[in-house]
């Protein structure tokens, strides 16, 4: 560093590197309000209507918002915009704004008295939990900004090279960043599973947060360099630092595949939600595809792809890993997706509710052959080699219908004179009793694939959308990670092999854990294959075991947290 550098030290999102000028984003400017009027100029009525109106308003925004995420980042990254949508009917919320607007308070006044209570009490907890005063105030400022008519700040226009500074981004903010354009952000607030950290990591986009009061400082055009690997946060860097951190300082890609130090082998893949995504997730490094969401062939149109529409983008996929695997998932629907040719049904659950494979073999019995029908061929005519994995099983019975469908459309492929070939078909391991029947499902399978964010929301009873209870959404709670180590065991013995994907599998800290476990592919969002497989490559398999041992003998998360510390601050000799 050189004496006019100056440097910042925050939480590192992503871990990757950029280089840009500061420009800050305060949206919270835009919602300064006047002091309110005198509670007898002030119709409480007129105000309810509207605050009914903003809110129905906001309702749609987030509804669109979350379609837009779901395309950019992921299904499962978009559900916290589900959770937005709880919290704009929580009747805790409501009732205080009621109270607010009794009081002869206008609306947007109302909001901001009712919104204070809740906020508080999420700031005054730890962790993730914390994190969610950011959720309501993202809601709060939505509302405040329709009752008084502000516009919106478009964050998809910014210049080429900016780095967008800011007090915190709410999802919607993020998922706004084009990575194309803009070189990274960083936040004063926020922590590594805030949601602007988890959307950065699927973006790809170099980020740090939580860096705390001095980020207010910096000013508008300043210089910067954003190290999303360290936190650091460099001003006014030198050409010899700018230089290095755009020629990469995070670990090495490698496009061949990883062992563990002592030689066994991790298959390090990449879950893929768009075929746009094909080309980055390549030069990241990727094994293959471990996770292969098929979801966005059918949302957001009016009648269902056809199998040649369908068999196209598989080969696709296929010939861009001619020497991996392609796990493709098939169609993972349910209540909580808004596809309308399908007419989901409103369940009280969607998540407990007829979701994936359930449907494939009931009431989109049809969908599921037209879609079988379009691998097999794939499998065919592609250059990998594909994989084809159910979700949401939960009994041996529905793997065996799904299984027999297989058999049963490739017949029907060989009466026609079709080219097909018959892929290794497994499931998805995320519900309890699938990890309970493990080792029945592996003697029936090819493979199993431990879907962590599911597995985790069914073991914990915690809903990963839902915000009140986020912070037992956690993988590293011992009954999940006994869940996974069932699932290993029930494996071994047979010819199957196990993956993960997931957030957890991304998760560079818990690598050594995973290969302890006896995890043979891991798959993640691919900006952080290369740390992954770094941390593969650095492993002992002894140490690992050993580790995993320990873990799964202790009793709380706290306890987990502490042992993986110990072992990467004081690893063996």
């Amino acid at each position: 560093m050189t004496a006019s550098e100056r440097t910042l030290s925050g939480v590192g999102a992503t871990p990757l590197s950029g280089v840009g000028t500061v420009v800050w984003y305060r949206p919270g400017e835009a919602l300064e309000l006047d002091d309110p009027p005198e509670p007898n100029e002030v119709d409480a009525g007129a105000e309810r209507e509207r605050f009914e109106d903003a809110r129905d308003a906001a309702r749609e925004e987030l509804e669109t918002e979350r379609e837009r995420a779901r395309e950019r980042v992921g299904d499962e990254e978009a559900a916290v915009f589900d959770a937005h949508l709880q919290f704009l009917d929580d009747p805790q919320i409501d009732s205080a704004v009621d109270d607010a607007l009794a009081t002869g308070l206008p609306a947007e006044h109302a909001v901001r008295e009712g919104f204070a209570g809740p906020i508080e009490q999420f700031e005054g907890m730890e962790g993730r939990m914390a994190e969610r005063a950011d959720d309501l105030r993202d809601i709060r400022d939505r509302l405040v900004r329709l009752l008084v008519g502000g516009e919106r700040t478009d964050l998809s226009a910014l210049p080429e090279g900016s780095v967008v500074f800011a007090e915190r981004l709410t999802p919607s903010d993020t998922a706004q960043l084009d990575p194309e354009v803009v070189s990274g952000f960083v936040t004063a607030t926020g922590g590594r599973t805030s949601h602007a950290a988890i959307f950065a990591r699927s973006l790809a986009l170099p980020a740090v947060v939580g860096v705390g009061d001095d980020l207010f400082a910096v000013e508008e055009g300043t210089d910067v360099v954003v190290d999303g690997d360290t936190g650091d946060v460099i001003l006014d860097p030198s050409e010899v630092t700018r230089a290095a951190a755009a020629e990469s300082d995070r670990a090495e890609v490698r496009h061949e595949p990883v062992a563990t130090a002592d030689g066994e082998p991790v298959e390090v893949a990449a879950n893929v939600g768009q075929p746009a995504e094909l080309e980055g997730t390549v030069e990241q490094g990727a094994d293959g595809i471990g996770l292969y969401r098929t979801e966005f062939l059918f949302l957001e149109r009016e009648s269902p792809p056809d199998e040649e529409e369908q068999y196209e983008t598989y080969v696709e996929a296929l010939d861009a890993f001619p020497d991996g695997r392609v796990v493709v998932r098939t169609l993972d629907v349910g209540g909580d997706k808004p596809i309308p040719y399908l007419e989901l049904p409103e369940e009280e659950n969607p998540f407990l509710g007829e979701r994936g494979i359930r449907r494939s073999l009931g009431v989109d019995a049809a969908l599921f052959e037209t879609q079988l029908r379009a691998l097999l061929r794939a499998a065919a005519d592609g250059a990998g080699d594909l994989a084809v994995m159910v979700p949401m099983v939960a009994t041996v019975e529905e793997f065996e219908s799904a299984r027999e469908t297989v058999e049963s459309v490739a017949a029907d492929l060989d009466a026609e004179g079709i080219d097909n070939e018959t892929p290794e078909f497994g499931l998805m391991i995320e519900t309890p009793s699938a990890a309970f029947m493990a080792d029945e499902f592996a003697a029936r399978a090819d493979f199993l694939s431990i879907g962590t964010n599911d597995l985790t929301q069914y073991v914990m009873a915690a809903s990963r959308g839902n915000e009140r209870v986020s912070e037992l959404h956690d993988p590293r709670y011992p009954p999940v990670l006994r869940a996974i180590a069932r699932t290993v065991e029930g494996a071994e013995g047979t010819d199957a092999w196990v993956g993960m994907c997931g957030e957890m599998a991304g998760d560079p800290t818990l690598t050594e854990l995973l290969v302890g476990l006896g995890l043979d592919e891991l798959s993640m969002s691919a900006v952080t294959i290369p740390d992954v497989k770094a941390n593969v490559a650095a492993t002992e398999r002894e140490s690992a075991s050993a580790l995993a041992e320990r873990t799964l003998r202790a009793s709380t998360k706290r306890e987990v947290e502490r042992l993986i510390t110990d072992t990467t601050e004081n690893p063996e000799p």
